[in-house]
């Protein structure tokens, strides 16, 4: 093989080449003879004869010629797609024409294949069957009828809108050419087809350019090979995962059972400590919309907990999506096993999904998209909510939302995309509506940052996907309408959700390191900058920020890197709330959250989580930069190259998340006990009531099998005025009281008035008994109920209980 020409090259043709001692010599004539002539349009230029294994002098034609600018490389037989494979990988033009050795296109028609790659195109073909084309002699009428029905499949079935994808003369942008045939998998004609799918799917503008063509006499294409296309596209239909995409798969499962291996195995009787009293709720939500399916109950509602009042739970998160779908796991094996099940599967599944999108859209390089997808799943906030929130775990919907809306863009199925867009944002609607929130504000913060790197993107892209848009809202909306009025307007619902002061990021947390951190965790000062160990919503850790800022700046050539760089920036403020404080300093700064903090909808979000939008933008920063970096060829700088990507990420690797053994359900719950004391339309109060600083009563419920009704509880409801939110129901004087007494164990003097409130409280509740479990300040409990009904309890099977049908 002739050594390529040093230097940059403009144009590379590549002619794949089978037993073409008859036509290849004039074509290589042709093809250099029409460059040489206007060297000054076409520049550095190469034309690369791939031989597939011929068997006659097509390879002596090659070698026989002095020109250095005609190479030719070689392989064993494996038909075109062998051929051209070879051909294009071994091109380095910037644009790149593939032209059959038959030459039925005329090389003179590159210079209108040219002008439309140079209006921002990635590929320009020569088409047979758009206006403006001629056609000189013709095929034979056969060959003809048979080439026009493969056409018609492969316009319905994989390129719609595409009238001549055959037409062997096409012109690419070189680096997007040699991505999309090494990608290619086909052998023979059907990689033509393959290759403008890859592109089309990368959402890559093609265009059809008329050009006049002519039948050329010697072609060895035969019945047969019209079959063997078929066969081929149906390979092509028929999308196999690599072996690569399943170590993936399996990789993701098994990191995601390590992370939960504490409780994975006996969810029944282990606890997640650091879930609060979140496992509690979330068991809870999945056995009541599992009760509510079995007994045919409204499940957007349910008055087993908050009783009189009852919970509107799509006013909560009930993820309904999956809380439905796997009700008949949870009424088999219980709703432990169901959360934990969905838990661990939905983190391994959201992984999955972000190395897909990661690459199809963003590295093609499977061992970079593995670790960018792992930061975008495993990152410290992820974890952190593991803990204890399904709804920011199971978010495999998220990226299949941000890919069909970056198909909308190309504008090619725009009703089809359109439609399935709406239908996935209805369904994560129902996994959890303020995750699809954040998704969208950083979709928002990359659309506008690329459409500002890249305006001619963002001209060609907007009136697609703004119909697209209209579409998906018109489907999604009527799916939706019912379960967000329930929401809104239904019973127990409320306005907007207060979380405190202390709900945004301090610039701190951004450079610290999370509680569990297996190598650099401090759960003492992660603990002083969040909330809680559920709501560690940052913690990225300073080594990953610098190598963030050293990637960013690297690659600043690249749009990409651009955009993903300001999304995860505006994410990192606008997770900082509406006023930050340097720290060091006393004085505070306005953030750009407050301009959107008293809006609807973001009045309820938790500021702090804004910075969850980070981890995929850098996972994506970083899987760039690993396929940048393995494609270096130096070893010395691969190695410092990888060192510095190990030292940042080292620090993050999640430990498995805490868990303890959860403490014994009385057997007044377990064995039917409570049963004579629970009339119909009454409820049995736990003592205290259920709240967010205990929820246990939850879990006696799901294991009485939600035979009696608790006031009290952990849910979001309203407060008196009915627009504001708080935890839980309603506090009254009884319940609060008891509350203080469980949290201090100081027994108030408790007179006529507060035995008269308790009444009214009771009577409220409807309560047909009082039960003190056995707990941290029982006495003081027991010692306050005993005066306020005026009698002693009775031990019942683990529990004091008073019966409040009898008379003091």
């Amino acid at each position: 093989m002739t050594a390529a020409p040093a230097g940059d090259v403009d144009l590379s043709v590549v002619v794949p080449a089978f037993n073409e001692e008859q036509r290849l010599g004039p074509t290589l004539d042709a093809v250099t003879r029409y460059l040489e002539e206007d060297e000054g349009r076409w520049g550095r230029w190469e034309v690369v004869v791939a031989d597939d294994g011929s068997t006659d002098s097509t390879r002596d034609l090659v070698t026989a010629r002095e020109d250095p600018r005609v190479r030719l490389v070689t392989g064993p037989r494996r038909g075109k797609g062998g051929a051209l494979r070879l051909g294009v990988a071994a091109s380095r033009g910037r644009r790149v024409l593939v032209t059959d050795a038959d030459l039925a296109a005329p090389i003179e028609e590159l210079e209108q294949l040219d002008k439309a790659l140079s209006e921002g195109n990635s590929a320009a073909i020569g088409s047979r069957r758009v206006p403006g084309a001629t056609i000189g002699e013709r095929q034979h009428r056969l060959r003809e009828l048979l080439g026009r029905a493969g056409n018609l499949l492969i316009r319905r079935m994989f390129l719609p809108g595409v009238r001549d994808t055959q037409c062997g003369f096409k012109l690419f942008d070189g680096d997007q050419a040699r991505e999309a045939f090494a990608a290619s998998r086909l052998g023979g004609w059907g990689i033509d087809v393959e290759v403008l799918r890859h592109l089309r799917r990368a959402d890559r503008q093609i265009a059809e350019v008329p050009v006049h063509w002519s039948h050329q006499p010697g072609s060895k294409v035969g019945p047969l090979d019209y079959v063997r296309f078929l066969a081929e596209l149906a390979r092509l239909r028929v999308r196999t995962l690599r072996p690569a995409d399943l170590l993936v798969t399996l990789l993701f499962l098994l990191m995601a059972m390590a992370l939960y291996s504490g409780r994975l195995f006996d969810p029944d009787h282990r606890y997640l400590p650091d879930s609060l009293q979140d496992q509690n709720q979330w068991e809870w939500f999945f056995g009541v919309t599992a009760h509510n399916l079995a007994h045919l109950h409204n499940p957007f509602f349910s008055d087993l907990q908050g009783f009189p009042d009852g919970v509107n739970l799509m006013a909560n998160t009930v993820m309904l999506g999956l809380t439905v779908p796997f009700a008949p796991l949870t009424l088999l094996a219980g709703p432990a096993v169901a959360l934990s099940t969905v838990m661990t599967l939905g983190l391994a599944a959201t992984a999955g999904a972000w190395y897909r999108l990661i690459v199809k859209r963003v590295v093609r390089q499977r061992a970079a998209a593995f670790v960018g997808a792992s930061l975008a799943a495993f990152a410290p906030p992820m974890v952190s909510h593991a803990n204890a929130h399904p709804n920011f775990v199971v978010l495999f919907m998220i990226p299949l939302i941000i890919d069909r809306a970056l198909r909308l863009c190309s504008g090619t199925r725009v009703v089809r995309d359109g439609i399935v867009l709406g239908l996935m944002a209805a369904y994560q609607i129902f996994l959890g509506e303020e995750p699809l929130l954040l998704a969208a504000i950083g979709m928002v913060l990359f659309a506008g940052a690329y459409a500002v790197v890249r305006r001619d993107v963002a001209r060609e892209a907007w009136r697609p996907l703004l119909k697209g848009l209209l579409i998906a809202a018109a489907v999604c909306l009527p799916i939706i309408v019912y379960p967000l009025a329930w929401q809104f307007a239904g019973p127990q619902s409320y306005g907007h959700m207060p979380h405190g002061d202390n709900s945004a990021n301090s610039p701190l947390a951004l450079l610290s390191f999370a509680e569990r951190s297996l190598v650099a965790g401090n759960a003492e000062r992660a603990g002083a900058l969040s909330p809680n160990p559920t709501e560690q919503n940052a913690f990225y850790g300073w080594p990953l920020v610098l190598l963030a800022f050293a990637i960013v700046v690297r690659l600043w050539e690249s749009a990409l890197v651009k955009a993903l760089a300001f999304t995860a920036a505006g994410a990192a403020v606008l997770s900082l709330g509406p006023t930050f404080r340097i720290p060091g300093t006393e004085k505070e700064y306005p953030g750009p959250w407050a301009l959107l903090a008293d809006k609807p909808l973001f009045e309820s979000v938790i500021e702090g989580r804004v910075a969850m939008v980070c981890a995929p933008a850098l996972g994506m920063l970083l899987a760039l930069a690993l396929e940048r970096l393995l494609a270096t060829p130096g070893r010395g700088t691969q190695y410092v190259g990888l060192l510095g990507v190990s030292l940042a990420l080292l620090p993050l690797v999640p430990a498995p998340l805490k868990t303890v053994e959860r403490p014994q359900t009385p057997a007044f719950f377990t064995d039917g006990s409570w049963k004579p004391y629970v009339r119909s339309g009454e409820s049995l109060v736990t003592v205290p009531l259920p709240d967010a600083g205990d929820a246990s009563p939850l879990h006696w419920q799901i294991e009485a099998d939600f035979g009696f009704k608790l006031p009290g509880g952990y849910f979001n409801g309203p407060w008196a005025d009915g627009r504001t939110g708080i935890y839980g129901a309603t506090p009254r004087y009884t319940s609060g009281m008891l509350s203080d007494i469980r949290d201090t164990g100081a027994v108030p003097v408790l007179g006529k008035e507060w035995r008269a409130q308790a009444q009214r409280d009771f009577a409220y509740w409807r309560a047909g008994a009082l039960v003190v479990a056995p707990q941290p300040h029982a006495d003081a409990l027991r010692k306050a109920v005993t005066e306020l009904v005026g009698r002693p309890g009775k031990w019942v099977d683990g529990v004091w209980v008073w019966d409040l049908h009898q008379s003091s």
